[in-house]
């Protein structure tokens, strides 16, 4: 049994290196390296299009380990199990580099909606003040902006032009206004300057809502360690001396 909880651990450990190493999203360098010399990902390819991903193979081998360790038929059908819910799981987390990105975009936005106010009511067109705040902005939300001040400026019809920040949090109202602009006519820099507002209420609130959350989710393990604690030495012994007493 040994041998077998041993070579379990060596293919968990095995599908970790492979998850955590091995990920596509674990190193954007490489992969914008990539985009940049189209060619290099046809020169550079190191496995074939048919080869299973990373996280696939973790998830194979966390099966392996499954079936190992139980052994058998069962062992075969909870290694199955193991190995579809590992990969559905490992497939659910978010990478890193995307949750910093995403994070960065949210929190760049009231500032671009600030600043895109502000060069409209200068006067510039919304095409040239949205490449504007791009450029006076660093970090992926000036990507975005650069891409949509780029295709209005190139006579994209504003729809397709403001749909590459509708993956933003919190940009969907942004956008609807811009649209509502483009389509009425209407100012557009008092709206962004409420949405701005809007969307700093909205942080503060959700702060003050993860603070709160956080309290209560550090209060758990305390629990957890003060009740086996009190029955231990408070209701054991009072249990013990009765049942002496009794018996």
């Amino acid at each position: 049994m040994s041998r077998q909880v041993l070579a379990a651990t060596c293919l968990a450990a095995a599908a970790l290196l492979v998850v955590v190493l091995g990920a596509p999203s674990a190193r954007p360098d490489r992969r914008l390296r990539h985009l940049r010399h189209p060619s290099a990902v046809t020169i550079g390819r190191t496995r074939p299009s048919w080869w299973p991903d990373p996280i696939r193979i973790g998830a194979g081998l966390a099966g392996v380990a499954v079936i190992v360790v139980i052994g058998g038929w069962p062992g075969l059908l909870a290694g199955a199990l193991a190995a579809v819910a590992a990969d559905r799981l490992l497939r659910r987390i978010e990478p890193r580099a995307l949750r910093d990105r995403r994070l960065r975009e949210t929190a760049d936005l009231p500032l671009a909606a600030d600043l895109l106010a502000a060069a409209l009511r200068a006067g510039a067109p919304v095409d040239r003040s949205v490449l504007a705040v791009a450029e006076a902005l660093a970090g992926p939300l000036a990507d975005r902006l650069g891409r949509v001040g780029r295709t209005l400026l190139l006579g994209g019809e504003p729809a397709e032009a403001w749909s590459h920040l509708l993956a933003v949090a919190g940009a969907d109202r942004l956008v609807a206004a811009a649209l509502r602009s483009a389509s009425s006519g209407a100012a557009l820099a008092g709206a962004l300057t409420r949405l701005a507002d809007d969307l700093r209420a909205d942080r503060s609130t959700a702060a003050e809502a993860a603070a709160r959350r956080a309290g209560v989710l550090i209060v758990l393990p305390l629990g957890l360690c003060f009740l086996p604690a009190f029955i231990l030495a408070g209701l054991v012994p009072v249990i013990v001396a009765v049942l002496g007493d009794v018996l």
